[in-house]
C-alpha cells in the first residue's frame, strides 16, 4: 500500500480521487473451473448450516486507494446493507449514492430528478468546479445534453439526432479500421506497448475529430487538450499543471466556435456541418449550442471509448478461458460473438462507473430512501451491472451471455446518444487486438497498475503489454496518422 497523495485534477464528473493502488482481483472465469469465487462476492456461497449467524461486515472505505482499483466489494455492500445512501463525496458534496439496478433503472428514467445543476440546493458547488464538468460554465459550454430537460433536451437531442445518426456510425467503420491498423502498426514491431497511450487513447481522439471534420493538421492540439483533460500523460514525463483543465477545456471552446463559423460558411461531410445544417420545424442550432454539442460529443464519447478498449483488454488478460474463446471467435469471423462480447465487457468493468449528476426537483422516495428537494442522486452503474438480483453470477465474465440488460450507457431519454460509435471503435479495437496481436500479454504486476481518480468514468492510467514482434507493417509510425 502507498501512501496517499493529493487527489489529482479530474473531468466529467468530476470528484478527484485517488487513482487505484490495486486492480480488481480476477474474477471466475467460466472456461477456468477451478478458481473460486472471492470471499464476500454474490457467488461465494452461504455459511455451513447450523453455524452462527455472523455479525455483518463493516461498510468498505468509499473513494481510497483500493476503492479506485476495485470498487466491486464495496458496492456490493451497499447494495445489500445501504442500496440508497447519502453519502460525503471527496469534494465535501452529499450525494445519494443508488446501487441496486431496479432503483437504477428506475432514477434514470424519473424525470423529478433534473440534469440540470441549477436544481442542486447546493448552488455554488458547480461553480466551484465540485459538480459538472471543470470548466464548462467559464467556457459557456454549459447547453449541452447532459446539463438540460426536456423541452429544451427533447428540442436539441431531436436536432443533434438528425446529425448524428446510427447510420453515420456505420458508415465510419472503414476508417476505424483504418486507425485501428496505423496504431498498432506504430508497436507492432517492438513487441511491446502501452496500450492506454499508444492505443485505446489516440483512437477515439482521432476517429472522432475525423467525424467532426476537425482539420488533420489541428488533431494533434486536440489529442493533447484531451490528454490535459483527463490528466493523461506519456509515461515518465510529468503530468499537466492544475488548472490546466479549466485552460484545455477554454481552448477546445475557441477553437470549436471559430471550426463551426467556417463550417457554416463553407460546410462539408462532417459532423459539426451536419449540426449546423439540422433543423426541426426551422429552428437551428445556436452557435453556441452547437459548441457545446460537439465539445460534449468529443469529450463524453472519446473517454467513454478509452475506458471501454482499455478495461476490456484487461479484463479478456485476466481472463484467459474467455479470451482464447473469443480469438477462436474472431478467427472464425464471427461477428455475432464479438457484439455480444463488448456488451458483457461494458457491463462487467464498464467505462462510465456512475451516470452524470442528477438533482431532485421535488421530494421523491427512491429504494424506501426519502430524497429531498434540491438533493444530487448518482446512480452508480457499475454496482447496477454487478446486482445479482438482475444477473446470473454477476461478478464472473461471461462473453457469452445472453439477455444482457446492462445500464453500462445509460438508460431513459438521456441514454448516450454515442453509443453506437462507442460500441463500433471498442469492437473493432479488440479483433484488431486478437488478430494481429493474439500472444499479448501483460507485462507488469497487476499491482503495479494504476486507475484514473474521479466518480464518473472508470479507466486504467497505463496497460504496459508484451508480444511477439510483427515485422513487416510494424515499421510503420503511428505519428503519420
Amino acid at each position: 500500500m502507498q501512501d496517499k497523495k493529493p487527489a489529482d485534477e479530474t473531468p466529467a464528473g468530476t470528484d478527484p480521487t485517488p487513482a487505484g493502488a490495486e486492480p480488481p482481483p480476477a474474477a471466475e472465469d467460466p472456461a477456468d473451473a477451478d478458481r473460486t469465487p472471492a470471499a464476500g462476492s454474490p457467488d461465494a456461497g452461504s455459511p455451513d448450516a447450523g453455524a452462527p449467524a455472523a455479525a455483518p461486515c463493516p461498510m468498505p472505505p468509499l473513494f481510497d486507494w483500493e476503492f479506485a482499483a476495485d470498487p466491486y466489494p464495496a458496492y456490493a455492500w451497499l447494495r445489500e446493507h445501504a442500496p440508497v445512501r447519502r453519502t460525503e463525496l471527496p469534494s465535501g458534496v452529499e450525494a445519494w449514492l443508488v446501487t441496486r439496478y431496479a432503483d437504477a433503472r428506475q432514477a434514470l428514467a424519473d424525470q423529478r430528478l433534473s440534469k440540470n445543476p441549477g436544481h442542486h440546493s447546493e448552488r455554488s458547488a458547480h461553480g466551484k468546479g465540485k459538480v459538472g464538468i471543470p470548466g464548462e460554465r467559464s467556457a459557456n459550454l454549459m447547453t449541452h445534453l447532459l446539463n438540460i430537460d426536456p423541452p429544451d433536451h427533447t428540442r436539441l437531442r431531436r436536432l443533434v439526432s438528425k446529425a448524428f445518426t446510427p447510420a453515420r456510425a456505420a458508415e465510419f467503420e472503414p476508417r476505424v479500421r483504418e486507425l485501428t491498423d496505423q496504431l498498432i502498426d506504430g508497436f507492432a514491431a517492438r513487441g511491446e506497448a502501452d496500450l492506454i497511450h499508444e492505443f485505446a487513447f489516440p483512437l477515439p481522439i482521432y476517429a472522432i475529430c475525423d467525424m467532426l471534420g476537425v482539420p488533420a493538421e489541428d488533431q494533434d492540439d486536440f489529442r493533447d487538450w484531451a490528454g490535459m483533460m483527463l490528466r493523461h500523460h506519456k509515461p515518465g514525463q510529468p503530468g499537466p499543471p492544475r488548472g490546466g483543465v479549466g485552460r484545455a477545456v477554454k481552448k477546445m471552446r475557441n477553437y470549436l466556435a471559430e471550426l463551426i463559423h467556417r463550417k457554416r460558411e463553407k460546410p462539408g461531410d462532417d459532423l459539426i456541418s451536419g449540426l449546423t445544417r439540422a433543423s426541426d420545424h426551422g429552428e437551428q442550432l445556436t452557435e453556441n449550442e452547437a459548441a457545446a454539442m460537439a465539445f460534449i460529443l468529443l469529450f463524453a464519447g472519446f473517454e467513454t471509448t478509452v475506458n471501454l478498449i482499455g478495461n476490456g483488454t484487461y479484463a479478456l488478460l485476466r481472463n484467459p478461458g474467455q479470451r482464447a474463446e473469443l480469438t477462436r471467435a474472431v478467427e472464425g469471423g464471427d461477428d455475432a460473438a464479438l457484439a455480444t462480447a463488448v456488451e458483457e465487457l461494458l457491463r462487467y468493468d464498464g467505462p462510465v462507473e456512475m451516470a452524470t449528476w442528477r438533482f431532485a426537483t421535488e421530494p421523491l422516495e427512491i429504494g424506501g430512501e426519502r430524497i429531498g428537494e434540491g438533493d444530487p442522486v448518482l446512480v452508480v452503474l457499475a454496482a447496477a451491472d454487478r446486482d445479482p438480483a438482475k444477473f446470473d453470477r454477476p461478478d464472473v465474465l461471461d462473453l457469452g451471455r445472453r439477455d444482457n440488460q446492462h445500464l453500462g450507457y445509460g438508460h431513459g431519454i438521456h441514454y448516450c446518444l454515442g453509443a453506437p460509435l462507442a460500441r463500433l471503435e471498442g469492437r473493432v479495437a479488440l479483433e484488431s487486438l486478437l488478430r494481429r496481436l493474439p500472444d499479448v500479454r501483460l507485462a507488469a504486476d497487476p499491482s503495479e497498475l494504476r486507475w484514473r481518480g474521479g466518480l464518473i468514468m472508470r479507466g486504467l492510467r497505463q496497460l504496459p503489454v508484451q508480444f511477439g514482434a510483427v515485422g513487416g507493417a510494424g515499421t510503420r509510425r503511428a505519428e503519420s496518422l
